[in-house]
C-alpha cells in the first residue's frame, strides 16, 4: 500500500501543513473532513521521595541516559491525575507506594516540549525495589547523592528545589533556575 508523506495511507487523515483558520501556526489538517492534529506538550509527573532525610533515586534501566540516577517520574497516562501519576510512576520505577504532601516544583522544558511536574513525598517504610525501568534503587543522604550521574538537569534541579524547602510545611512551587529553560 502507498503512503503519504506523513507516513499515513493516502487520501486520509491530517496530512497537509496548513495554518487552520482562527489559528496562528501551521498544523496538520485533514483536506478531506478539516481534522486539526494538535501536537501539544508531554507532561511529566514525579516525586522527591525521602525517607528519615535519605533520598530514594532510581538508576536508569532505559534510555534515554541509561544507568544515570533520577527521581521516580515519567509520562502522564491518559485520564490520569497528576498525583496519581507520580504515585503510580514510584510503584513502576521503585516499587514504592508514597505519600505526596505538595507540589514542588513545575519545569518547563520547550527544547523537548515537556511541562514536569514534581512532588515532595516520603515513604511510609523503607519498602522499595527496582521496577522493570530501574536497574537499582537506593537511598542516599544528601552529601553521597550522585551529582555527577544524574540523568537530567531537572533532578538536580528537584533536589535542590527540596532542600530549600525541607522543612516549609507550604511554599510556592518552584520553577526553572533563572536562566535554565531545561537544555538537555
Amino acid at each position: 500500500m502507498a503512503q503519504s508523506a506523513t507516513g499515513g495511507p493516502p487520501g486520509g487523515g491530517p496530512r497537509v501543513r496548513e495554518i487552520p483558520e482562527g489559528d496562528n501556526r501551521p498544523r496538520l489538517v485533514c483536506p478531506d473532513c478539516g481534522f486539526i492534529n494538535y501536537e501539544n506538550p508531554k507532561i511529566v509527573v514525579g516525586a522527591v521521595v525521602t525517607w528519615q532525610d535519605r533520598f530514594l533515586l532510581c538508576r536508569r534501566a532505559i534510555n534515554p541516559r541509561k544507568g544515570h540516577w533520577t527521581i521516580p517520574a515519567g509520562f502522564l497516562e491518559l485520564n490520569e491525575s497528576v498525583i496519581d501519576g507520580a504515585r503510580r510512576e514510584a510503584v513502576e520505577e521503585a516499587c514504592a507506594a508514597i505519600e505526596i504532601d505538595a507540589l514542588l516544583a513545575v519545569y518547563n522544558v520547550p527544547r523537548i516540549s515537556q511541562v514536569q511536574l514534581i512532588y515532595r513525598a516520603t515513604l511510609p517504610r523503607p519498602d522499595f525495589a527496582a521496577g522493570e525501568e530501574s536497574l537499582e534503587v537506593a537511598l542516599f543522604d544528601w552529601g553521597a547523592l550522585p551529582w555527577d550521574d544524574l540523568a537530567f538537569p531537572s533532578v538536580r534541579w528537584a533536589l535542590h528545589h527540596f532542600d530549600e524547602v525541607r522543612s516549609m510545611a507550604s511554599f510556592a512551587p518552584r520553577t526553572n533556575p533563572l536562566g535554565e529553560a531545561g537544555n538537555y
